[in-house]
C-alpha cells in the first residue's frame, strides 16, 4: 500500500474540537465521458458539493473546526466575511442555521461586477433563507466599521462573538481538508488504486493547504493547484504559511511542498471574472457528466484540467476536487445563459 495511514497523525486531529456536520464521506465518482474527451480513461471527481447541507460546499469541512472552536469557547453569535457571493458566508450561514447560532455575514463588493442577478441573486437569497443577517458593504474601511458595530452590539447584549475568517482558511480550517484527504485516500485504497493526481483550487488557501499537507503526510498523491484568486507568487506563500501552521496544530514537521504544482493559467482577469475558458469547460462538464460547475472557483480548476491534461500519463489515475459553487452560478445568470447557447 502507497498511503501511509499508519503515519497519519489520527489522534492529534481527533483532539482537537469539531462539530460533525454530516454527509461524510462525499462521494467519489468515476466520469468516463469527461475522461474521454480529455483523454484521461481513470478521471474521478470528489464531490464535495454533494452534501446534504446548505447546497453544500468546501466550506462545511472548515466550518466544522471553527464552529468546534466556537462552541468550546461558549459563542452564540458567528461573525464571517466575504464577496457579495460568497459561498463560505451560505454554508456558514446553512452551519450556523443547523446548530442554532446567530450569523452575522459582512459581505464586500470585491467583484467589479453588477447587475440585478449578481446584486440579489445566487448565494444572496440562500443567506438570509438559512437566517444570516446580511450587511453589505462598499469597501475595506465599511467592512471594519461594520464589523466593530457588531461586536459592540453583542457585548452589550451579552452575546459572546466567534470571528471567522474570509472563507474559512487559517490554521484551523485547513484541518478540515486534512481531514478530508484521509477520507479520499481511504476510498482510493477501497478501489485498489495506490497513487494519483488531485487537481484542486487555491483560493483563500485552506482547502489547497490542508490538501498539501494531508499529501504530504500520507504519500501516494501528487497536487495540481489551480489559483483562482490570487496570483501565482501571493498563492504560493499563502500556501507555505498556512501548510506550516497547520502543521503545527498536529504537532507535526511543515512538509515540503515538491509534491504541489501551483498554476495561475487560468486565473484570467482577477477573482469572480470568468473567462472563455471557464465558460468552455462549464459546458465540457455539464454535456459529458451532467456535473454543474460555478464559474468563479470549479470552472476555473476546470480550465486548468483541460489545459493540464495532456500532462498526465494515459494510465494516470486523476481526481477533480469539486468544490462546489453552483448558486453563485446564478449570481452569473445573463452570461450562463449565453454560454449553455454557444
Amino acid at each position: 500500500m502507497t498511503f501511509d495511514f499508519a503515519g497519519f497523525p489520527d489522534a492529534a486531529l481527533a483532539a482537537i474540537p469539531r462539530v460533525d456536520l454530516g454527509g461524510w464521506p462525499t462521494p467519489l465518482h468515476e466520469a468516463p465521458r469527461l475522461g474521454e474527451a480529455l483523454g484521461l480513461p481513470n478521471l474521478l471527481l470528489k464531490r464535495d458539493d454533494v452534501h446534504p447541507l446548505g447546497a453544500g460546499g468546501n466550506k462545511l469541512r472548515k466550518l466544522e473546526y471553527h464552529l468546534g472552536a466556537a462552541r468550546e469557547a461558549g459563542a452564540d453569535t458567528v461573525i464571517t466575511f466575504g464577496a457579495l457571493q460568497t459561498n463560505h458566508g451560505r454554508q456558514t450561514a446553512a452551519a450556523c442555521a443547523k446548530l442554532g447560532l446567530r450569523c452575522e455575514l459582512v459581505l464586500t463588493a470585491k467583484v467589479p461586477r453588477d447587475g440585478e442577478a449578481y446584486e440579489s441573486g445566487g448565494n444572496l437569497p440562500l443567506d438570509r433563507l438559512f437566517g444570516a443577517t446580511v450587511h453589505i458593504c462598499a469597501d475595506g474601511e465599511e467592512t471594519g466599521r461594520t464589523y466593530d458595530r457588531l461586536v459592540a452590539e453583542a457585548a452589550a447584549d451579552g452575546r459572546k462573538v466567534a470571528t471567522i475568517p474570509v472563507g474559512g482558511s487559517n490554521d484551523l480550517g485547513a484541518l478540515g481538508y486534512v481531514r478530508a484527504t484521509h477520507e479520499l485516500a481511504r476510498q482510493l485504497a477501497d478501489r485498489g488504486i495506490e497513487r494519483a493526481h488531485l487537481v484542486v483550487p487555491h483560493a483563500s488557501g485552506g482547502t489547497a493547504a490542508g490538501v498539501a499537507l494531508a499529501t504530504a503526510l500520507l504519500g501516494g498523491l501528487g497536487v495540481g493547484i489551480a489559483c483562482v484568486s490570487h496570483p501565482l507568487d501571493e498563492a504560493t506563500e499563502n500556501l507555505r504559511e498556512l501548510t506550516t501552521g497547520a502543521a503545527k496544530l498536529l504537532g507535526v514537521e511543515p512538509p515540503s511542498l515538491d509534491h504541489v504544482r501551483l498554476g495561475d493559467s487560468t486565473l484570467g482577469p482577477g477573482y469572480g471574472i470568468p473567462t472563455d475558458a471557464v465558460w468552455n469547460a462549464l459546458r465540457l462538464f455539464g454535456r459529458t457528466e451532467g456535473v454543474v460547475l460555478d464559474p468563479v472557483y470549479t470552472g476555473k480548476v476546470a480550465a486548468a484540467l483541460v489545459e493540464w491534461a495532456g500532462h498526465f500519463a494515459p494510465d494516470d489515475h486523476v481526481v477533480f476536487l469539486h468544490t462546489g459553487g453552483m448558486p453563485g452560478l446564478y449570481g452569473y445568470a445573463p452570461e450562463f445563459a449565453a454560454a449553455v447557447e454557444g
